[in-house]
């Protein structure tokens, strides 16, 4: 009676619109009840509309699942008349429906998509008739189904007792489809296999395949427990699943990872020696598990390693010409350097074995040191990488640490490889004589091997573990002295020494780099200020007392404020500044441009020191006092110059007969030597010859000529001997508006190097003795 009655439905909905829900990865079989969630508002209201009726509705699934608004091209054409058995409604706003497959349908035609779809659906008849061969077929598919259910304990053995009573092949077909997990392609195939013989056999295929993947999960089950202990499971798990993953023909994350990074190891074609060491870390790698922890330390190293470049290599400039104008435009003067880089290019044109050269560029701060670096890698068509060492105290940020530490990093100098990307950058090491040491070692020995050119051709980083070519880097250091850098890595080094810019080269690069640089930085363009020659000239003399630029270049800026100050607030269009104006906007003159004495002085002779920010004149005074002879010293003064004090001492008193001293003044005086600006700590020997001029002079009452300044060592018989820093020293005194130096024979060679133009302002006396240096510096000679 119940089969009479579901056919006399279905006879009424014939030939009837029935509303039509879409499914997502569900396909329903005739005679299978199944719960459905229901959300999308389309599907909502198709459910309200049935159960206003007869409850009838058709269910077919979508192509894609992930299509949310799914058009009628988008959704199977056979699916499932069924009826809509309880319907519950959810807080939040969903609907949960019992829904039971009636019969196959075909869609015929959407009668209509909104606000739900309408579709015309006619039932699909099953007409095959129960012979001896679907006979035998619904037993094989039975028993199959038997053996399935015994191998995959995921099907109640209940069930088989409820498929085997059924004696319609088609419905048998149905009922065991159900009961599978399948994908839903596989299932809408099954349900478009309208003759129940063809459904049975592709049920029976599938069941024969399944039970082969159930075997053999069965067999790695088996392999995997005989080595398996409690803190092996979750490696046990993912293997197994692994190993279904590679039957079935699929593929997992980590498969496509170690794929893609041996994909990459072929495409960089890297060395022999460095694509072995990345196999057989991309064979470690696939052994681990996703989550273990040395797996990301693994994969870390594997990115360095086909991330530094091995082979990768820039064509350097074979243009003269072009890279001296490059070299031009970026810096005025610097012509040793320039000089040198060329010198470089023209051997590397001539050939391609040469080594990059290894330069120190050494000077007071500044002068355009670091600047240059970049200057030189653009003349040389490189790219450039900068480190700065100032503070580095650990031998690990040169070296890298080993992989064995939490934390572990390749070195500076692998990382900045990393970050040029080619074999051959410049690579600018700043400040290499701030280096320290502590407990965790000497970051300048492990300098050595890289500045080496003998042995940077294999560096070694601790973390690589692989040798590195740094030979054709091009090595660029830079320091404020060599007095901070180990002799033996300062051996390695070409040093070329930058001293300090005289007035006239500070004026041109204002002019050609400073100033432009400034007007851009603030908005301006060069008609919204004035800024003559004479008025750089006064900013340089009377607001910087520096041996580079950057407090002009600090003050220009300021210049460029105050300008766009007034520009928008006094609504006027250019600023002009001149010397007699300048106050306004730098306020008070910072230093005076006359000379280091106003007048000539008893006891005061000017001297000439070379400091780490460049050359400074150095005023040394001498008292005499009541007393018993004793030599006294303040400023703040070094041991070497104090001894330097006293051996100007002794030679005072060794030649005071002839100097017309009386013998017995240190019966009746005491002296007194003051190197002024006493917070300054000062040593050297080059105030030597001045201690011994002030001193001569205070004995004497003969004034010293405030136009001179001196430098030199002396000995106890009143030799001069050589000194260094003589430039620095040239260009302090010629800013300081001496006119006439006296410095050690021994230096005359040094004066090539001294720009003409302060060559001609200074009178410069080279001096073998200190019967010379008086001659020259005392108003009133002394024989």
């Amino acid at each position: 009676m119940n089969e009479l009655k579901d056919d006399l439905e279905i006879q009424e909905v014939k030939n009837k619109a029935l509303p039509l829900l879409p499914l997502r990865g569900v396909v329903v079989f005739p005679y299978m009840v199944v719960p459905l969630n229901v959300g999308r508002e389309i599907s909502i209201k198709a459910l309200e509309e049935a159960m206003l009726g007869d409850r009838i509705v058709v269910l077919s699934s979508q192509k894609q699942e992930n299509v949310a608004e799914p058009k009628p091209e988008d959704i199977f054409s056979v699916g499932t008349i069924a009826e809509a058995k309880q319907l519950l409604k959810l807080p939040d706003g969903t609907m949960r429906v019992v829904v039971e497959g009636l019969a196959r349908a075909k869609i015929k035609s959407f009668i209509q998509e909104e606000p739900y779809y309408l579709v015309e659906a006619e039932e699909v008849t099953d007409n095959t008739k129960h012979t001896l061969a679907i006979e035998a077929l619904m037993r094989s598919v039975i028993s199959d189904f038997e053996q399935y259910i015994k191998l995959s304990k995921r099907i109640p053995p209940e069930t088989l007792a409820s498929v085997v009573t059924v004696e319609d092949p088609g419905r048998l077909a149905d009922l065991i489809a159900s009961y599978l997990m399948l994908r839903p392609s596989e299932k809408q195939a099954i349900l478009e296999s309208l003759e129940a013989e063809v459904r049975l056999q592709k049920l029976s295929a599938i069941l024969a395949r399944e039970m082969e993947i159930l075997e053999l999960e069965k067999k790695i089950h088996a392999a995997v427990r005989k080595q398996m202990e409690k803190t092996q499971k979750e490696y046990y798990l993912r293997e197994q699943m692994k190993a279904i993953q590679k039957e079935l023909g699929d593929q997992d994350e980590k498969e496509a990872e170690i794929e893609e990074l041996r994909t990459k190891v072929k495409e960089l074609e890297l060395p022999e020696k460095i694509a072995a060491k990345a196999e057989k870390e991309i064979r470690k790698l696939e052994r681990m598990g996703n989550h273990a922890a040395e797996a990301v330390v693994v994969r870390n190293y594997i990115d360095l390693l086909l991330t530094v470049p091995w082979t990768k290599e820039t064509v350097d400039s074979a243009d003269l010409k072009a890279a001296e104008k490059i070299l031009n435009e970026d810096h005025y003067g610097l012509e040793k350097v320039k000089e040198r880089i060329l010198e470089f290019l023209a051997v590397r044109h001539l050939t391609n074995q040469i080594k990059g050269p290894i330069l120190c560029l050494v000077g007071p701060p500044g002068v355009g040191k670091t600047s240059l670096g970049r200057s030189v890698a653009r003349a040389l068509n490189r790219e450039f990488v900068r480190i700065s060492l100032g503070g580095v105290r650990d031998e690990a940020e040169i070296r890298g640490h080993r992989r064995t530490y939490v934390g572990a990093m390749a070195g500076r100098i692998i990382q900045g490889m990393k970050e040029a990307g080619t074999v051959n950058p410049v690579f600018l090491l700043d400040e290499i004589d701030k280096m320290s040491t502590d407990f965790r070692g000497d970051p300048s020995s492990a300098l050595l091997e890289v500045l080496d050119p003998a042995q940077n051709n294999t560096f070694s980083d601790h973390y690589l573990e692989l040798p590195y070519d740094l030979s054709k880097v091009m090595f660029i250091t830079t320091a404020n002295g060599v007095q901070g850098i180990p002799a033996p890595l300062l051996d390695r080094m070409e040093v070329i020494y930058l001293s300090g810019y005289t007035e006239d080269e500070k004026v041109k690069i204002a002019e050609k780099y400073l100033v432009p640089k400034a007007l851009s930085e603030h908005g301006l363009v060069k008609k919204n200020l004035s800024l003559g020659e004479k008025t750089l000239r006064r900013v340089i003399s009377g607001y910087t007392r520096e041996a580079g630029v950057r407090n002009l270049e600090r003050n220009i800026a300021s210049l460029c404020r105050k300008a766009g100050k007034e520009i928008v607030c006094s609504e006027v269009e250019k600023v002009k500044i001149t010397p007699q104006n300048l106050h306004k906007f730098l306020g008070p003159q910072k230093f005076l441009d006359s000379l280091a004495e106003k007048r000539d002085e008893i006891g005061v002779a000017t001297g000439l020191a070379w400091t780490s920010v460049g050359g400074d004149i150095l005023p040394i005074e001498v008292a005499l006092m009541p007393g018993k002879g004793s030599l006294i010293l303040t400023g703040k003064l070094g041991d070497v110059m104090k001894e330097s004090a006293q051996a100007a001492f002794s030679y005072v008193r060794s030649r005071s007969k002839k100097l017309g001293i009386d013998s017995d003044f240190l019966e009746k005086n005491e002296v007194h030597i003051h190197v002024p600006e006493g917070a300054i700590p000062k040593d050297g020997p080059s105030a030597g010859i001045t201690m011994a001029t002030a001193l001569v002079s205070a004995l004497t009452d003969n004034p010293v000529c405030r136009e001179v300044a001196m430098t030199g060592e002396i000995t106890l018989r009143g030799r001069v001997l050589p000194i260094g820093g003589l430039k620095e020293k040239l260009l302090a005194a010629h800013r300081s508006g001496i006119k006439k130096v006296l410095i050690p024979f021994e230096n005359k060679k040094d004066l090539e190097d001294i720009p003409a133009n302060v060559r001609d302002l200074l009178k410069i006396v080279p001096v073998e003795n200190l019967d010379q240096v008086l001659e020259e510096a005392l108003v009133n000679h002394v024989n």
